[in-house]
Formats: C-alpha cells, structure tokens, sequence
C-alpha cells in the first residue's frame, strides 16, 4: 500500500493576458463600448466588472483542474453542479494491478503515533480484503466494497471563472473540511499570483 498526499494540477496553461482581452471583449458587448478597448484596457475593465457583481461575463472562460484526494475529498468535490468531472472509476480499475493508494490525512486528524497507525492498518486490511476478492475471481466492481474512503482517486473538475470563484470561497473557509483546504488553499494562493483580477479579493479566512 502506498500513502500519498494530496494534491493537485492546473491541466490548461492560463495566459492571463488572453484571458483578460477575452473577457473584455465579452463583456463590453453588454454596453456597446468595443469601441474603448485598447492594448491595456482589459484588466481595469475586468477589475470594474467583479465590483460591480457582473460575474456572469467570467463565465466565458473555464479552466481544468486535476486533483489528487480521497474518496471523500471527490464526494464533496462533485455537488459542485456547475462543473464537469470525470474521476477515476473504481468498477473498471483493478487496483491489484494499478497499484493500491491511499491519501495521508492530516496531521491533526490523529491524536498520536497509534491513532496513524491504526489509520494504516484498517486500510491494509481493506486492500488485504480487495486483492482477495479480485483473486478469487471476482472483478473490480464487486470488489470495491472494500475500498476505504481514504483510496487516492483522481478527478478532473473542468469550471468557469465564475464557479472557480464560488468554491473557492466555500472550500477554503475555515468550516471547510480540513482535507478540502488542504488542496484548495494552495491552488487559491497559485490562482491569485497567475490569475490576480479574478480571485485577488477572496481571502482564507
């Protein structure tokens, strides 16, 4: 069994210059002033939209993220009904032969070392009790009664600006749960430096 942490990729290459343009040329269509854009217009134009809560014309462009969590990191993930996801299937993979992973909570999740380590020890039993049922013949999708809700799974989450903006406000509060934090707050942080007008003003609390 192999303990990973959690993470995540930023699949599309933002050019947040493009990006600007983009969006100002979208949104300008509302008050007919194409007329004003110039080589250095878009991120005021951009920066004025989100005071003014004209959200909606961030929603012109989306961006791919790639995470690395558990089972119950993706569970909360996908609520999110303005997205789109794909996520690794537990019926078609056999996990005998793609390997079998967990993801390490954090730190804080055990009182001591024996809280870690009976952590570690139910999910070997669960992989114990997988590769059992997978070689007495039985194929993955019967077999992943097993698997733990700490199993690392991958899950693409493809959203708009706007949605990007709406969770991460939720899933970096501090009543987020502490795994979901654990991924969203770093990819607010790399957000913030690659993408600064659309997410400078929400703040981890």
């Amino acid at each position: 069994m192999e303990i990973l942490n959690a993470g995540y990729e930023i699949v599309d290459d933002p050019d947040y210059n493009a990006i600007l343009r983009k969006i100002e040329r979208c949104g300008r269509v509302a008050y007919k002033s194409e007329d004003r854009i110039t080589p250095d217009s878009a991120e005021k134009f951009v920066r004025n939209i989100l005071k003014s809560g004209h959200e909606s014309v961030i929603e012109h462009h989306s961006i791919t993220i790639k995470f690395i969590c558990d089972r119950g990191v993706s569970h909360e993930l996908v609520r999110h009904r303005l997205a789109s996801f794909t996520q690794e299937s537990t019926r078609y993979v056999n996990y005998t032969k793609k390997g079998f992973a967990v993801i390490k909570p954090p730190a804080s999740f055990f009182k001591d070392d024996s809280d870690y380590e009976y952590w570690k020890a139910s999910n070997k039993e669960c992989e114990k009790s997988y590769i059992s049922l997978i070689e007495s013949g039985h194929p993955p999708e019967q077999a992943r009664l097993f698997l733990p809700t700490s199993l690392k799974t991958e899950i693409m989450v493809t959203a708009n600006l706007r949605e990007w903006r709406h969770i991460l406000k939720l899933r970096t509060a501090k009543d987020a749960h502490p795994q979901m934090r654990e991924i969203m707050i770093p990819l607010l942080a790399e957000f913030k430096q690659r993408l600064p007008v659309f997410f400078e003003d929400i703040m981890v609390q």
